[in-house]
């Protein structure tokens, strides 16, 4: 395993964890939500269920995250994490180990990351694994009552407490939402040809199955979808944590 550091296009610091495999099967991306890390047990599971089927693995924490790369988590966006991604993978792009096509797999604002990707660049893509994932503007404000919305926009930011750090908290500015808005996978949905995983948990209020579902029915190629039963949007409990592994293994095999 080697951490390295690089700059994104903004001359921000990055910190990119390798995994390199010998005589490799492939390259796999793992990226990790809003507010997370490339540390996080999910992030960790996601990166060893294609490290043991012979991948190459990058993760790596955005910008504007709780990680080691530069930025503040308030100022986070998904053009920001999408930015970002692209970055990565450009530097990758001219490392002796790089490999196309290649397979992405994200969690959340990481989801829509890296379908984003996988819509404007499908030829780079052998499979995607949204997990958990963002799909839309629209589908956003079903789950933030208009009550909220309009608090978080009169403010500015919005507190709430951080699940991994109970007793801590963090801000998120209302430009979150204003980008966010921008974002919907839906409309060029087509793209996404190759194999897509899609995993959710049942108790998800974030990013709901229901929404996962209107996805997967778009979805134009060989695609899967599997519900975790009493997880929320993200996956700590040990049983939920493996069973998702299990779901991703299995996947990788058949891709």
């Amino acid at each position: 395993m080697e951490k390295t550091f690089i700059q994104n296009r903004k001359e921000q610091k990055m910190a990119v964890i390798l995994e390199q495999t010998e005589n490799p099967r492939g390259l796999a991306f793992v990226m990790h939500g809003l507010g997370g890390s490339k540390d996080q047990p999910h992030i960790q599971m996601f990166a060893e269920a294609f490290k043991e089927k012979g991948y190459t693995v990058v993760r790596f924490d955005t910008t504007n995250t709780f990680g080691e790369s530069d930025g503040k988590y308030e100022d986070a966006t998904i053009t920001n994490y999408y930015e970002d991604l692209e970055d990565v993978i450009s530097w990758a792009s001219r490392q002796a180990w790089y490999i196309e096509p290649f397979v992405l797999c994200g969690h959340s604002l990481g989801g829509i990351s890296t379908s984003l990707f996988s819509e404007k660049f499908p030829n780079k893509v052998k499979a995607l694994a949204p997990i958990s994932t963002v799909v839309s503007n629209t589908l956003f404000l079903d789950t933030h009552p208009e009550e909220e919305l309009k608090r978080w926009k009169e403010l500015g930011y919005k507190i709430s407490e951080r699940q991994s750090v109970p007793g801590t908290f963090k801000k998120l500015n209302w430009s979150f939402v204003e980008d966010r808005l921008q974002y919907d996978l839906l409309p060029n949905v087509d793209k996404l040809t190759m194999p897509v995983l899609l995993v959710v948990g049942d108790a998800d209020t974030s990013t709901p199955p229901e929404h996962q579902k209107i996805l997967f029915d778009k979805l134009p190629g060989k695609k899967e979808i599997h519900i975790i039963k009493g997880s929320p949007h993200t996956f700590r409990d040990p049983e939920h944590v493996g069973e998702v592994k299990r779901i991703l293994s299995d996947w990788i095999d058949n891709i």
